[in-house]
């Protein structure tokens, strides 16, 4: 396994961060298995868990709290706060009361006194900046948490929803002017299929010293193969899942829309080109996210354990110069899929 820094911190990472959201009831519901797909991932290398107060309603922090008793000190723990929860129009963005109350919240669920790195989920059009920078700064020097992050958001997001390139910069502005900590990183969607983040916000990283934990790389099993053309989507899959968040991502999964046909053309071709390589599709997805200069970690979100090791069999992976040409001809830069 690899590290490298986060940002313009001291703060060593792994090139994979295996992330939780599918512990709980949206995924895997045997706590156990859970834990024992947590205890792998560190054996193999992985130092990077990412978690939100909001996955499963708390149950993924809960999980994950429970794997890490005796070996919290070897990880970077991250989770995050914004999502609405079930307290009504205060239980929600990041208003100084809602982070000092869900700040609590993950650190009873995850069974620590602190959290590595602690990001915005999203983008609270609704509370000045400074103030969330304020809150977050007085819970680094209470010794809650240790670093900031945020979270870009998806495309499909409301355009006021996503942490933008010309948000991060206005934030480095604020901490600066004010004397707040700052930003370290941000965690963008990104795959094959979700490129918008070349745009603005990878610049942005590079220019100004933010590190890129990116998820959805294999674009929620688009990118493993999970769904071929002329084959209907398998019934364990989230083009199938029954619960609030299959029904929450359902249109992503729509194989008889145009944009569903043309992703299907797309996967064909990756195929091939992965097969040239003697890979999987889900290994070379994850190898090419992990190729782009700014990108510090990609995270991995296994349901069960073979999904973990497909995303360890990515790291040897090199993508030739001639396959990237291939795949910037399918998907632009810069545009989605």
């Amino acid at each position: 396994m690899d590290y490298r820094r986060l940002g313009n911190s001291g703060l060593m990472v792994s090139r994979l961060c295996l992330g939780t959201m599918m512990f709980g009831r949206w995924g895997n519901t045997d706590h156990d298995d859970c834990v024992r797909i947590v205890h792998r991932a560190l054996d193999e290398g992985i130092n990077c868990i990412d978690t939100a107060n909001r996955y499963c309603w708390g149950e993924s922090e809960e999980i994950v709290g429970k794997a890490l008793r005796g070996r919290r000190d070897s990880v970077v723990l991250a989770t995050k706060v914004f999502m609405p929860g079930v307290g009504g129009g205060l239980d929600r963005g990041t208003s100084r009361r809602h982070i000092f109350l869900q700040v609590e919240e993950s650190l009873r669920r995850l069974g620590t006194e602190w959290i590595d790195l602690y990001q915005l989920h999203r983008n609270d059009r609704d509370t000045p900046l400074e103030e969330t920078l304020s809150a977050l700064s007085d819970l680094v020097r209470q010794g809650k948490i240790r670093y900031l992050g945020v979270s870009t958001g998806h495309a499909s997001d409301p355009v006021d929803l996503q942490f933008s390139g010309w948000r991060m910069v206005e934030s480095l502005w604020l901490s600066e002017r004010r004397g707040f900590e700052r930003f370290i990183c941000t965690q963008p969607p990104y795959s094959i299929f979700s490129r918008d983040v070349e745009r603005d916000v990878f610049p942005v990283c590079e220019r100004f010293g933010f590190g890129a934990i990116v998820w959805s790389p294999l674009e929620g099993g688009w990118l493993a193969g999970r769904y071929r053309r002329g084959q209907a989507p398998p019934p364990d899959s989230r083009a199938t899942n029954e619960t609030e968040f299959g029904q929450f991502v359902r249109d992503n999964f729509d194989m008889n829309s145009p944009r569903g046909q043309q992703r299907l053309e797309v996967v064909e071709q990756l195929v091939m080109l992965a097969a040239q390589l003697n890979v999987s599709l889900a290994a070379y997805a994850t190898a090419w996210t992990l190729r782009h200069p700014a990108v510090t970690a990609a995270i991995i979100g296994p349901r069960l354990m073979r999904h973990l090791d497909a995303g360890f069999e990515a790291l040897p992976v090199k993508i030739p110069d001639e396959h990237l040409a291939r795949i910037d001809a399918l998907v632009q830069p810069g545009t989605r899929a």
